[in-house]
Protein backbone atom coordinates (compact mmCIF):
# COMPACT_ATOMS: atom_id res chain seq x y z
CA UNK A 1 0.00 0.00 0.00
CA UNK A 2 1.20 3.37 -0.82
CA UNK A 3 0.06 6.33 1.26
CA UNK A 4 1.36 9.99 -0.18
CA UNK A 5 0.54 13.42 2.13
CA UNK A 6 -1.29 15.57 -0.77
CA UNK A 7 -1.36 18.46 1.51
CA UNK A 8 -1.35 18.61 5.48
CA UNK A 9 -2.04 22.21 6.48
CA UNK A 10 -4.14 23.34 9.45
CA UNK A 11 -6.99 25.47 9.07
CA UNK A 12 -5.19 28.50 7.31
CA UNK A 13 -3.01 27.18 4.61
CA UNK A 14 0.99 26.99 5.73
CA UNK A 15 3.24 28.30 3.31
CA UNK A 16 3.05 27.17 -0.19
CA UNK A 17 0.61 23.99 1.28
CA UNK A 18 -2.42 22.87 0.56
CA UNK A 19 -5.19 21.76 3.10
CA UNK A 20 -6.21 18.23 4.55
CA UNK A 21 -5.76 15.63 1.65
CA UNK A 22 -4.09 12.16 1.88
CA UNK A 23 -4.05 9.33 -0.88
CA UNK A 24 -4.21 6.05 -0.63
CA UNK A 25 -3.40 3.35 -3.45
CA UNK A 26 -3.45 -0.21 -3.49
CA UNK A 27 -3.77 -2.73 -6.17
CA UNK A 28 -7.87 -2.89 -6.28
CA UNK A 29 -7.84 0.95 -6.20
CA UNK A 30 -7.12 4.77 -4.91
CA UNK A 31 -8.83 6.31 -2.07
CA UNK A 32 -8.61 10.22 -1.65
CA UNK A 33 -9.33 10.82 2.25
CA UNK A 34 -10.33 14.42 2.41
CA UNK A 35 -9.98 17.28 -0.33
CA UNK A 36 -9.64 20.71 1.00
CA UNK A 37 -8.26 24.10 -0.63
CA UNK A 38 -5.45 22.81 -2.77
CA UNK A 39 -5.45 19.44 -2.65
CA UNK A 40 -7.05 19.41 -6.56
CA UNK A 41 -4.02 21.40 -8.32
CA UNK A 42 -1.53 19.30 -6.20
CA UNK A 43 -3.18 16.22 -7.48
CA UNK A 44 -3.32 17.62 -11.20
CA UNK A 45 0.36 17.90 -11.20
CA UNK A 46 0.65 14.25 -10.77
CA UNK A 47 -1.90 13.26 -13.44
CA UNK A 48 -3.41 16.03 -16.01
CA UNK A 49 -6.84 14.91 -14.06
CA UNK A 50 -7.11 12.87 -10.50
CA UNK A 51 -8.01 9.09 -11.63
CA UNK A 52 -9.12 8.26 -8.62
CA UNK A 53 -12.24 5.62 -7.26
CA UNK A 54 -13.54 7.45 -4.34
CA UNK A 55 -12.99 10.11 -1.89
CA UNK A 56 -14.08 10.07 1.76
CA UNK A 57 -14.42 13.22 3.90
CA UNK A 58 -14.41 12.97 7.71
CA UNK A 59 -16.74 16.15 8.44
CA UNK A 60 -17.56 19.85 6.70
CA UNK A 61 -15.15 21.89 7.67
CA UNK A 62 -13.86 23.73 4.51
CA UNK A 63 -10.22 22.90 5.01
CA UNK A 64 -11.06 19.19 4.31
CA UNK A 65 -13.64 19.60 1.76
CA UNK A 66 -13.24 22.83 -0.02
CA UNK A 67 -12.02 21.47 -3.62
CA UNK A 68 -14.67 19.32 -4.35
CA UNK A 69 -16.37 22.50 -5.58
CA UNK A 70 -13.54 23.37 -8.34
CA UNK A 71 -13.32 19.79 -8.80
CA UNK A 72 -17.40 19.86 -10.23
CA UNK A 73 -16.58 22.70 -12.22
CA UNK A 74 -13.62 21.01 -13.26
CA UNK A 75 -14.95 18.05 -14.12
CA UNK A 76 -18.50 19.48 -15.86
CA UNK A 77 -16.35 21.39 -18.42
CA UNK A 78 -13.73 18.98 -18.99
CA UNK A 79 -16.47 16.55 -20.38
CA UNK A 80 -19.16 19.16 -21.35
CA UNK A 81 -21.75 18.42 -18.78
CA UNK A 82 -22.47 15.73 -16.41
CA UNK A 83 -20.18 13.02 -15.29
CA UNK A 84 -20.95 9.43 -17.72
CA UNK A 85 -22.02 7.01 -14.22
CA UNK A 86 -19.06 4.71 -14.78
CA UNK A 87 -16.45 7.85 -14.36
CA UNK A 88 -17.77 9.39 -11.26
CA UNK A 89 -15.35 8.54 -7.86
CA UNK A 90 -17.75 7.45 -5.13
CA UNK A 91 -18.36 10.79 -2.80
CA UNK A 92 -18.13 9.31 1.01
CA UNK A 93 -20.15 11.32 3.39
CA UNK A 94 -21.69 11.22 6.96
CA UNK A 95 -25.09 10.46 7.46
CA UNK A 96 -26.98 13.57 6.39
CA UNK A 97 -23.88 14.72 4.31
CA UNK A 98 -26.07 14.56 0.90
CA UNK A 99 -28.22 16.68 1.93
CA UNK A 100 -25.65 19.16 3.24
CA UNK A 101 -24.17 19.27 -0.18
CA UNK A 102 -27.35 20.00 -1.50
CA UNK A 103 -27.37 22.98 0.23
CA UNK A 104 -23.89 24.00 -0.36
CA UNK A 105 -25.38 23.27 -4.23
CA UNK A 106 -27.98 26.02 -3.72
CA UNK A 107 -25.51 28.32 -2.70
CA UNK A 108 -22.81 27.87 -5.01
CA UNK A 109 -24.44 26.62 -8.46
CA UNK A 110 -27.39 23.63 -8.74
CA UNK A 111 -28.76 21.47 -5.53
CA UNK A 112 -27.53 18.60 -7.55
CA UNK A 113 -23.87 19.64 -8.76
CA UNK A 114 -22.36 17.07 -6.88
CA UNK A 115 -24.18 14.73 -8.08
CA UNK A 116 -23.53 15.36 -11.65
CA UNK A 117 -19.89 14.58 -10.53
CA UNK A 118 -19.91 12.25 -8.16
CA UNK A 119 -21.66 8.85 -6.74
CA UNK A 120 -22.82 10.48 -3.30
CA UNK A 121 -22.83 7.89 -0.47
CA UNK A 122 -23.40 8.19 2.93
CA UNK A 123 -21.50 6.27 6.13
CA UNK A 124 -22.83 5.32 9.49
CA UNK A 125 -21.14 5.69 12.53
CA UNK A 126 -19.12 2.41 13.81
CA UNK A 127 -19.90 0.98 10.31
CA UNK A 128 -17.94 -0.29 8.38
CA UNK A 129 -17.61 0.48 4.15
CA UNK A 130 -15.68 -0.53 1.56
CA UNK A 131 -14.26 2.26 -0.52
CA UNK A 132 -11.76 1.66 -3.76
CA UNK A 133 -11.23 -1.64 -2.53
CA UNK A 134 -10.24 -0.46 1.26
CA UNK A 135 -12.77 -1.30 4.25
CA UNK A 136 -12.98 1.71 6.31
CA UNK A 137 -14.31 2.32 9.87
CA UNK A 138 -15.29 5.57 10.60
CA UNK A 139 -15.31 6.34 13.97
CA UNK A 140 -16.98 9.87 15.81
CA UNK A 141 -14.80 12.18 17.52
CA UNK A 142 -14.84 15.40 19.06
CA UNK A 143 -14.62 18.32 17.07
CA UNK A 144 -16.24 21.41 18.75
CA UNK A 145 -20.11 21.20 17.97
CA UNK A 146 -19.27 19.76 13.86
CA UNK A 147 -20.35 16.19 13.41
CA UNK A 148 -16.63 14.95 12.37
CA UNK A 149 -15.35 11.00 12.02
CA UNK A 150 -11.87 9.63 12.59
CA UNK A 151 -11.38 6.65 9.68
CA UNK A 152 -9.51 3.28 10.68
CA UNK A 153 -8.28 2.34 6.42
CA UNK A 154 -7.58 -1.36 5.93
CA UNK A 155 -6.63 -3.25 2.72
CA UNK A 156 -3.81 -5.62 2.15
CA UNK A 157 -2.89 -6.93 5.64
CA UNK A 158 -2.16 -3.30 6.17
CA UNK A 159 -4.06 -0.67 8.47
CA UNK A 160 -3.45 3.39 8.71
CA UNK A 161 -5.79 4.89 11.20
CA UNK A 162 -6.50 8.96 10.26
CA UNK A 163 -7.75 10.99 13.15
CA UNK A 164 -9.30 13.83 11.13
CA UNK A 165 -9.64 16.70 13.25
CA UNK A 166 -10.44 16.02 16.89
CA UNK A 167 -9.83 16.82 20.26
CA UNK A 168 -8.94 14.65 23.16
CA UNK A 169 -10.89 11.35 23.57
CA UNK A 170 -10.12 7.79 24.34
CA UNK A 171 -11.60 6.47 20.80
CA UNK A 172 -8.62 8.17 19.16
CA UNK A 173 -6.57 5.13 20.58
CA UNK A 174 -9.49 2.78 19.99
CA UNK A 175 -9.05 4.01 16.36
CA UNK A 176 -5.76 3.46 15.83
CA UNK A 177 -5.10 0.24 17.70
CA UNK A 178 -2.64 -1.61 16.57
CA UNK A 179 -2.17 0.11 13.37
CA UNK A 180 0.73 0.57 11.00
CA UNK A 181 0.21 3.79 10.52
CA UNK A 182 -1.25 6.43 12.75
CA UNK A 183 -1.54 9.84 11.19
CA UNK A 184 -2.82 12.35 13.74
CA UNK A 185 -3.88 15.75 13.73
CA UNK A 186 -1.59 17.88 16.26
CA UNK A 187 -2.96 22.13 15.59
CA UNK A 188 -1.86 22.98 19.62
CA UNK A 189 0.97 24.36 20.85
CA UNK A 190 -1.06 23.40 24.20
CA UNK A 191 -4.76 21.92 25.03
CA UNK A 192 -5.64 24.68 27.06
CA UNK A 193 -5.45 27.09 24.04
CA UNK A 194 -8.27 25.56 22.89
CA UNK A 195 -10.79 26.76 25.56
CA UNK A 196 -13.53 24.53 27.35
CA UNK A 197 -15.00 23.07 23.96
CA UNK A 198 -12.27 21.13 22.61
CA UNK A 199 -11.49 20.35 18.86
CA UNK A 200 -7.93 20.03 18.27
CA UNK A 201 -4.78 17.96 19.88
CA UNK A 202 -1.31 19.53 21.08
CA UNK A 203 1.46 17.10 20.39
CA UNK A 204 1.75 15.96 23.84
CA UNK A 205 -2.16 14.30 23.59
CA UNK A 206 -1.50 13.40 20.23
CA UNK A 207 1.58 11.03 20.89
CA UNK A 208 -0.26 9.63 24.13
CA UNK A 209 -3.14 8.75 22.20
CA UNK A 210 -0.43 6.54 20.01
CA UNK A 211 1.29 5.67 22.93
CA UNK A 212 -2.04 3.93 24.04
CA UNK A 213 -2.95 2.47 20.98
CA UNK A 214 0.30 0.23 20.23
CA UNK A 215 0.52 1.60 16.71
CA UNK A 216 3.67 1.03 15.15
CA UNK A 217 4.06 4.65 13.80
CA UNK A 218 2.80 7.63 14.19
CA UNK A 219 3.13 10.78 11.73
CA UNK A 220 1.73 14.24 12.82
CA UNK A 221 -0.44 16.10 10.61
CA UNK A 222 -2.52 19.87 10.57
CA UNK A 223 0.26 21.44 12.23
CA UNK A 224 1.05 24.92 12.08
CA UNK A 225 4.58 25.80 10.57
CA UNK A 226 4.41 28.70 13.22
CA UNK A 227 4.98 25.80 15.66
CA UNK A 228 7.82 23.24 16.45
CA UNK A 229 7.69 19.84 16.55
CA UNK A 230 10.09 17.39 18.94
CA UNK A 231 12.77 16.68 16.07
CA UNK A 232 12.54 12.58 17.36
CA UNK A 233 8.76 12.82 15.97
CA UNK A 234 7.70 12.58 12.42
CA UNK A 235 6.23 15.13 10.70
CA UNK A 236 3.75 15.44 7.55
CA UNK A 237 4.36 17.38 4.49
CA UNK A 238 2.95 17.94 1.15
CA UNK A 239 4.86 15.05 -1.46
CA UNK A 240 5.70 12.47 1.69
CA UNK A 241 5.41 9.31 0.59
CA UNK A 242 5.07 5.78 2.43
CA UNK A 243 5.02 2.87 1.11
CA UNK A 244 3.27 0.16 3.87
Amino acid sequence: MKFSVIGCSPAWPNPGSAHSGYLLEHEAGRLLVDCGPGVLPRLRQREGWPNVDAIAITHFHLDHWGDLVPWVWGAMYRWAGAVAVDNRPDLWVHQGGRAVMEEFGEQFGFRDMFDRVFTVREYAPDEPFVAAGFEVVPLRLPHYTLETYGFRLSADGVTIAYSGDSGPSERLAELARDSDLFVCEATLKRGVDDGPLRGHLSVDEALASAAQSGTRRVLLTHRPSELDTPPDVEQAFDGLEIEL
